[in-house]
């Protein structure tokens, strides 16, 4: 995967652009990356229902979950789908609505100066190989594009929302990550 400074796109994600974004505010940094995870309905895989919700075209007749999540606006920047596919929904020259609200390091809006990856899954589940390998080899251009992420700026959702998030949750295993990015 080769990330494009000029388009913030990484190649060999398939492109699929959200609504659910904005600019950044001027003279931002990116300096963090934001680890999350998610599946739709909540413990179903392999479905569209997450493309179709960082999308706004979720049918929310479909489920009973889908009726709680109405007019909900969110993105993130990757999803990283079970079977290790990546999708990318905004350009990581943008805003994704990914972290709410949310403070890293005393700094509030956590999404002003971060990337956020979904995994598909949920916080008690473990994640698939081809996920890691996939999300090291993702990390790894980011990192490579925006020097300012480095180890210590690689957090999970529940490090800048507390109390409110708790994803990626006990099954993401931080030391396989960290190990397998070389640090």
């Amino acid at each position: 995967m080769q990330h494009d400074n000029r388009t913030g796109r990484v190649a060999g994600a398939r492109w699929v652009a959200s609504p659910n974004f904005d600019d950044r505010p001027a003279g931002t940094r990116i300096n963090a990356l934001v680890i999350h995870c998610i599946s739709l309905p909540p413990g179903h895989y392999g479905g569209g229902e997450i493309e179709r919700f960082f999308l706004n075209r979720l049918d929310h007749h479909e489920h009973p979950y889908f009726e709680e999540i109405r007019g909900l606006q969110v993105s993130a920047h990757f999803l990283v789908s079970r079977t290790g596919t990546a999708v990318q929904f905004v350009s990581t020259l943008d805003r994704a609505w990914h972290a709410g609200r949310s403070v890293l390091d005393g700094i509030p809006e956590v999404n002003d100066f971060s990337i956020g990856i979904e995994l598909e899954g949920v916080d008690d589940d473990g994640f698939t190989d081809v996920q890691y390998d996939t999300l090291v080899v993702l990390t790894r251009s980011l990192m490579e594009a925006y020097p300012e992420i480095s180890a210590e700026r690689l957090v999970g959702h529940c490090d800048v929302a507390p109390g409110r998030k708790t994803d990626p949750g006990p099954g993401f295993d931080w030391q396989r990550y960290r190990r397998d990015l070389g640090g």
